[in-house]
Order: C-alpha cells, then structure tokens, then sequence
C-alpha cells in the first residue's frame, strides 16, 4: 500500500493540520510505509502554514505500535536494517513535529502500545478517551523502546514509573495516565472528536511563534542550570513582546477585546 494512504493529512485554510493514522483494521501498527508517511506528513506541515496539528487514528486503537507481522518475516541483517530504516523515518517524522512552532494535539483510544506511546507522549496536549489503556510492551518481545518513549517517559512521569512500566509492561487505564501525566486529561470516548477538535481549533487561533517558543522553553529547561535557563527565556519574552503577535496581543487586552493572531503572517 502506498504511504499516503497509511497516513492522511488535510489543512484547511486556517492552518488547522488534521493527521490521521489509516491502518484502523490493523491497529494502526507502524510498518515501513506508514513511517515514511508520518514523516512525509511531518514534513508537509513544516512546509505549510500550518498552526496547529490534530494527530488521530482510524479504528479501535489509535496505535498499538510496531507491525509485529511485518518484522516476523525478516530476520538477521534484514531485519536489523529494515527496524533502521523503520525508526529512522519515525524518529525523523517526530524530530520535525518538534521542530515546529505549530502545537500538536493527539486524540487517543483504545489500547496504545509501544511507539503508539511514544506518538501520544511526544504530542504537546494529549487527550485521551475513557476507555483507553496503556502498555509500553516493548521488553514483552524482548525489544527495548524507540519512538522516543525511554526520552518522553521519564520526563512525564519520572524515571521511576517510567521503568516500571517499561519493565514490567504494566498495562494503565487512561484514568492512572491522566494522574501520573501521560496524558493531559481523559474525556469521554463519545466525545473524544469534538474535544479534541475544539482543543486543536482554540490552539489555531493563537499566536503560533510564542507557542513554537514555549514549546522549546519548556523543552530546553527540562536539562538546563537556571541561570542560562532565565537569559534564554528573557531574549525570547523580548522578541515575542516586539513581535506582530505581541502587539496585537497587548493592544487586544488594552482594548478589551479578543486578540485575532490569525491575522499575523508565519514566518516561513
């Protein structure tokens, strides 16, 4: 199957990117051209205006992880090269979503398993439906994380938890995900696509570069010393505080009225 139809993406003309997983019948499990698809998606996104990204999938599950099927007919040096080049477009695809200043909402259900994890940890609000379920899955087959869940999971919920459900494979409700900050917040599953829509359509609205350096803000201190950590975030508050964004902003507030950011050009 082509990779773009394992991965779909529209953008509307208000900058709202609607990427969707489309392997539903199969849990939407990442196989190669599905990869290659997020990262062909990634890209499109980088390259358009966008200002906000709704990540879904089709089906039951929103991603239950690798395509076990796919690497069982592989072994030794093919198999060794073909989960490269796999994580390569994956890593490469969430390397670019992070890189962007747009943010990015995930909507999940179901059971999400390994990189699914790592998809929903990498989004910036992750909203999750009641009856989701997570388990990292990966040392279960004897494999060890990608996708950026050993780097996500103990910045979310401390190394501690993260080992044990690495370790363990401990499957949690989306309740305990919610409490221990997997996910942003759970909603029901009837309403998973209209929260997740309105989530994704107030963030549109708004100023995308200081969202694109919040992003990078909370990111970078995450390991910074508190003295560069305060330098970078002041340089950033100046330029946003100067910015077209920042002057429609304060002029709305002094006015009181609703600030309109769509009206602010992107840079490209």
């Amino acid at each position: 199957m082509d990779r773009a139809m394992r991965v779909g993406i529209e953008i509307d003309d208000g900058g709202l990117a609607r990427v969707t997983l489309r392997r539903g019948e199969a849990g939407n499990a990442i196989d190669l051209d599905m990869a290659r698809g997020l990262l062909d998606a990634a890209r499109t996104c980088a390259a358009e205006a966008v200002r906000a990204v709704l990540l879904t999938g089709e089906g039951k599950s929103f991603c239950v992880g690798g395509d076990l099927r796919e690497f069982s007919r592989l072994s030794g040096e093919a198999l060794h090269q073909h989960l490269t080049t796999v994580t390569a477009a994956l890593h490469d695809a969430l390397r670019t979503f992070a890189a962007s200043d747009a943010p990015v909402v995930a909507a999940v259900q179901g059971a999400i398993a390994g990189a699914g994890i790592g998809l929903a940890a990498s989004a910036d609000v992750t909203l999750a439906a009641a009856d989701a379920s997570f388990t990292a899955a990966y040392t279960g087959i004897g494999y060890s994380p990608d996708a950026g869940v050993s780097w996500f999971l103990p910045r979310l919920i401390g190394p501690k938890r993260a080992l044990d459900l690495l370790l363990t494979n401990r499957r949690i409700p989306a309740a305990e995900a919610a409490d221990i900050g997997l996910v942003s917040r759970v909603v029901a599953a009837d309403r998973l696509a209209a929260e997740a829509a309105r989530t994704a359509e107030a963030l549109r609205r708004g100023p995308t570069a200081a969202f694109g350096a919040t992003r990078r803000l909370v990111a970078a201190g995450l390991t910074a010393d508190l003295g560069p950590h305060l330098d970078r975030e002041a340089r950033a508050i100046a330029a946003a505080a100067a910015s077209d964004a920042g002057r429609e902003g304060v002029a709305a507030f002094l006015g009181k009225r609703t600030p309109d950011f769509t009206r602010v050009a992107l840079k490209p």
